[in-house]
């Protein structure tokens, strides 16, 4: 089990795909043992008392290790992102960390997004799921080089899956890096990837109280897409709530009010897109 985030996956679970091309097997490369102190207690009646300190002594210790463990984690994982930030700007690539609850409609909002300037932008896309290449197989149908990255147990991208990633997809200079995060809008606050920029996408279908819930999520992203409005007449959801609840966890945050199926407020992002590869 991870200590920084709780999820389970074994270093050999982590699976990446490329669409259409071979299959390579590499490590999540998270320390996920835990090295667990026992300490024997005396069940005598009489000992109760020592039984107490010597339980106490050891969740402070375990509590001090863990704690220590994920900082370990997070600086390694800081330091590799640093490194793609680098490969990025090196290649003039400017890289998007989308994320999400699952269901927001992530996956539709980037298909409509290619299919609509592919033929203006050179696009790249890894995809993180805990399963399947489902999400990898729509995007490779827009033809545009993707790499399906499957996580098994575990519940984020890290810096280090990019990293692979990248090299195995090579992505032009000047491309558009779209970075499709698993769904889960707790975990992946934590794990700097290298982007240039990081989109919370969160559907009217969710609740107003989603950035008061997962505040971390929103306080660390600078773009927040709200998704679906071509279903606000059939929803009671009020959207200046949700802004206002948005702004209150992060003031800066810019927002687009998008529908992916039916187009709606797309040209915004879309102009919003090109303005950052330019600048």
């Amino acid at each position: 089990m991870c200590v920084t985030c709780g999820c389970s996956s074994d270093d050999n679970e982590v699976r990446m795909t490329k669409v259409e091309g071979k299959t390579v097997q590499h490590s999540h490369m998270h320390d996920h043992g835990h090295d667990h102190h026992s300490h024997e207690h005396n069940h005598d009646h009489d000992h109760d008392h020592n039984h107490s300190h010597d339980h106490q002594h050891h969740h402070d210790h375990q509590n001090a290790r863990e704690i220590n463990l994920e900082r370990e984690i997070l600086h390694k994982n800081d330091l590799l992102a640093e490194r793609n930030k680098g490969y990025f700007d090196a290649k003039n690539i400017f890289a998007i960390n989308l994320v999400s609850s699952p269901g927001s409609g992530k996956t539709s909002l980037l298909e409509r997004t290619i299919a609509d300037l592919k033929n203006e932008i050179s696009f790249a896309v890894i995809e993180g799921d805990q399963q399947t290449t489902n999400d990898a197989d729509r995007i490779a149908a827009l033809e545009v080089p993707v790499i399906q990255i499957n996580t098994g147990k575990g519940c984020h991208l890290d810096s280090e899956m990019i990293a692979k990633a990248v090299k195995e997809l090579s992505p032009k200079d000047g491309s558009l890096m779209m970075i499709e995060n698993v769904g889960n809008l707790v975990c992946p606050a934590m794990f700097d990837l290298g982007e240039n920029l990081r989109v919370v996408i969160i559907s009217i279908t969710e609740g107003e109280d989603k950035p008061i819930k997962y505040p971390d999520m929103f306080y660390g992203s600078q773009v927040c897409i709200i998704n679906k409005i071509d279903l606000l007449p059939y929803l009671k959801f009020d959207l200046e709530k949700l802004k206002d609840y948005a702004k209150k966890v992060n003031p800066n945050l810019e927002f687009f009010e998008v529908s992916a199926y039916t187009g709606q407020g797309m040209d915004s992002w879309y102009s919003f897109l090109k303005k950052s590869l330019k600048s």
